[in-house]
């Protein structure tokens, strides 16, 4: 079941991320976090609050908590929504998968754990797949930053958005790292959530006081569009997370870790659903290869 749950998780998370890809050019992108961080916030405090978690958090947890607030959610976040927008759903999901090698480089710099043969392979293979899939030349059109009439339209990735979608990881990774103090002592998930998402969200609102000439000049956006932003919480923070969580309080770590790395290879057949355009074989390649090297790097 944990397996199921697992797999779940990555599919929730690829729909997500297709669904915040239609949002481009609607919706600005700390608007968009603003959005998220408030449904994210009133999701996972309503469980928390049904579950009692919040008796399970100490003052001096809120620290680790905030910190990762702050690198995995507000930066993280914003940079994951921009990396979207600049090179579409299918390659920010395939940058995402630096997460573990980011994660793995941490552990070594900050806490001294070793980096075994097997997992120094994985972070390898991870790379070689990222690189392979977007390469160094001009790839094939997604439609999801860009229209697609369900022909192939060659497409040169900006850099600026391969390097979003690094420090996308890099910051997941870190806020990982902050967490883990508090979710080692047994601080509930829905709870250590909605602290996160919590204080993202005042961050977001605080910042839409601002006069940010983007946010200011922010025109009213349909209810459908809304409603699109809202879902993408559900399915990635909300319900995906929740698999996730579910899967993890079951199933090997190891496993489960590997199994919701699959986002890069289940948002393929959702991207030619959309397009109607089959993504090349060095998508389907490379996605396979950083899945394999998260495998390498996670058992």
């Amino acid at each position: 079941m944990s397996e199921l749950f697992a797999i779940s998780a990555a599919i929730c998370i690829a729909m997500s991320g297709m669904l915040i890809g239609e949002l481009n050019g609607r919706v600005h992108v700390l608007r968009l976090a603003r959005w998220q961080m408030i449904a994210a916030f009133l999701m996972t405090g309503a469980v928390s609050l049904f579950l009692g978690g919040w008796q399970s958090v100490a003052a001096w947890q809120l620290g680790y908590l905030a910190a990762s607030s702050f690198f995995g959610i507000i930066v993280a976040s914003t940079t994951y929504f921009a990396t979207i927008y600049a090179i579409g759903a299918r390659n920010t999901a395939l940058m995402f998968s630096l997460t573990a090698p980011f994660a793995v480089l941490l552990g070594y710099v900050v806490l001294g754990e070793t980096i075994s043969i097997q997992q120094g392979g994985g972070i390898l293979l991870v790379l070689a797949g990222i690189i392979l899939a977007i390469g160094l030349r001009g790839r094939q059109g997604e439609g999801v930053s860009s229209p697609s009439e369900g022909r192939q339209v060659p497409v040169r990735l900006p850099w600026h958005g391969i390097a979003l979608g690094a420090i996308t990881a890099f910051g997941q990774a870190l806020g990982s790292l902050c967490a883990r103090p508090a979710m080692a002592t047994g601080v509930e998930p829905f709870t250590a959530m909605a602290i996160r998402s919590g204080i993202a969200m005042v961050f977001f609102l605080m910042l839409s006081v601002l006069p940010i000439a983007a946010l200011r000049r922010a025109p009213a956006v349909a209810l459908k569009t809304v409603g699109i932003a809202v879902l993408a919480a559900f399915l990635g923070t909300g319900l995906g997370m929740s698999l996730l969580m579910a899967a993890l309080a079951h199933g090997n770590v190891g496993i489960v870790s590997t199994l919701s790395s699959m986002t890069p290879v289940v948002i393929l057949p959702m991207v030619w659903f959309r397009t109607g355009v089959c993504p090349p074989a060095q998508s389907w390649l490379g996605a396979c290869l950083a899945v394999l090297g998260t495998a390498l790097i996670t058992l």
